[in-house]
């Protein structure tokens, strides 16, 4: 009566003269269909009667209680099997400690025929999957398993929503949503992705945004940089796809939802730039941060580089491991506050952005890149006029006069109405010669003034050759034209 109570809760209900089918090579080997090497192949040793895998069955399933002396011979199997696996594997990954993990599936894989308990038989009803007498002796990943991607349907649904290319496998997509505070190893998490990712995306952002705005100053240039591949930009852009955070990372978890970790310490991907040693007195102090040392110094946002993080050299396997944290819980005092939970969120989604881009590079070569940044980043609408900030308007439209050779600038009151009354209306023009370089309107004449003056500054530093501008990116393509020099501006005027 104990027995059919404990099958009929496990939702199992067989009978005992129910037989398994036989086993072969070939059914054990499609159990292990993620990892095909020698390894795998040269070590095997049939058993009797291996379970068939069912199709909603994982890799790594739960377990009833077993007595203490089954216990200890079924930990005592499974090293021994997943010792003649992958003699280099020390947890469960073989290979090296962070390589393939699919050691323990071959291993629990030979041993869920010798040792069962009443209710762990194979599953004939997909609603209860089939559960695993290993379960609880396999070691416990930070992530899921590679194999696990081709049954994520949102993973899928992500790889169609962004049109993405079928030489780029759900595994690598999956990759790219496993931060490195969820997974410290860098064969499984994104860090390495997201680093090529955000290369190429600040590539092909500056290039377009220098060959199409030629005369940008180097401020808005990097603002204009930052809204359109900023962090929060990047996070903006994960969240319209639809990529949802999992509430705690683990081997559970559904590939397709994004993993990472607070209570982890999180690693810094590596950006270009020069560490300065006076960094922290620029704020503190106030002291001058001049566009010249940002340009030669600072990251491709004209930003200085953090203590925490780590420059001058490209990442390496081991560097992201033991790269420093941007914030630690213990120096929180094991506590984080809103503001920088929002933070660390918006800084993992742009990661993802970053990593899909690096996977897409890796997948498909450069052009295919390019067109997904173009696609999805650079296809977003920017108001550059809203990123201008003018001190002495007046002052700096007389000094891009003198130095282009135009006649001094001219203001003159084209119209104007209700001047006794409690909202008069003016309308300034700023003329040089007979052009009429802007124009402007407010209830006073010198704001009237100021305002023809920034629209016509405005109109200088937004001159555009055209939308379809030619990129240097664009001469790598086969049979493409000789790169004809594109037109750079002398420089700021003030």
């Amino acid at each position: 009566m104990t027995r059919v109570r404990v099958q009929r809760l496990a939702g199992h209900l067989l009978s005992s003269s129910v037989a398994r089918p036989p086993a072969t090579k070939a059914a054990l080997l499609s159990v292990c269909s993620f990892h095909t090497g020698p390894v795998c192949t040269a070590t095997f040793t049939p058993t009797s009667s291996p379970p068939t895998a069912h199709p909603c069955t994982s890799s790594r399933r739960r377990t009833s209680p077993f007595s203490p002396s089954r216990t200890a011979s079924i930990r005592q199997q499974s090293t021994t099997a997943a010792t003649a696996t992958s003699p280099a594997a020390f947890d469960g990954r073989t290979g090296s400690a962070y390589g393939s993990r699919s050691g323990s599936v071959m291993s629990t894989a030979l041993l869920s025929d010798t040792i069962t308990a009443p209710g762990t038989g194979p599953s004939t009803d997909p609603r209860f999957p089939e559960l695993f007498p290993d379960a609880a002796l396999s070691p416990a990943y930070p992530s899921p398993l590679p194999e696990r991607a081709r049954q994520s349907a949102k993973l899928a649904a992500l790889h169609a929503r962004l049109a993405l290319s079928p030489r780029l496998p759900l595994e690598t997509l999956a990759r790219a949503l496993v931060d490195a505070s969820a997974d410290p190893s860098p064969r499984f998490n994104n860090a390495g992705l997201a680093y090529v990712g955000a290369t190429l995306i600040n590539y092909h952002v500056s290039e377009w945004l220098m060959c199409k705005y030629p005369r940008l100053p180097m401020v808005i240039l990097y603002g204009a940089m930052k809204a359109y591949a900023g962090p929060q930009a990047l996070a903006d852009i994960a969240r319209q796809w639809g990529v949802e955070a999992a509430a705690a990372p683990g081997a559970e978890v559904d590939p397709g939802l994004l993993q990472y970790s607070l209570q982890a310490d999180r690693q810094q991907v590596r950006r270009w730039g020069y560490q300065r040693a006076e960094a922290k007195n620029l704020k503190k102090y106030k002291w001058r941060h001049g566009i010249s040392s940002r340009v030669v110094f600072d990251d491709d946002f004209g930003d200085t580089l953090d203590d925490a993080e780590d420059v001058n050299s490209e990442p390496t396997a081991g560097s992201l491991d033991d790269a420093s944290t941007s914030a630690s819980v213990s120096e929180l005092g094991g506590s984080m506050d809103a503001d920088e939970k929002t933070k660390i969120a918006e800084e993992v989604h742009a990661n993802a952005v970053r990593a899909i881009s690096g996977a897409i590079f890796a997948h498909g070569g450069r052009e295919a890149v390019k067109s997904f940044v173009r696609a999805h980043v650079l296809s977003r609408q920017l108001d550059l006029e809203r990123l201008f900030r003018f001190k002495l308007p007046t002052r700096e439209l007389s000094y891009l006069c003198a130095r282009e050779n135009f006649e001094p600038p001219v203001a003159r009151l084209e119209a104007e109405t209700g001047r006794r009354s409690l909202t008069p209306v003016f309308v300034v023009g700023i003329y040089s010669g007979p052009d009429k370089l802007g124009e402007g309107a407010a209830a006073t004449l010198d704001h009237a003034r100021a305002k023809a003056a920034m629209n016509a500054l405005k109109a200088w530093y937004l001159y555009s050759p055209g939308d379809n501008v030619r990129v240097p990116s664009d001469t790598l393509q086969e049979g493409a034209l000789p790169w004809e020099p594109a037109y750079v501006d002398i420089g700021e005027i003030l």
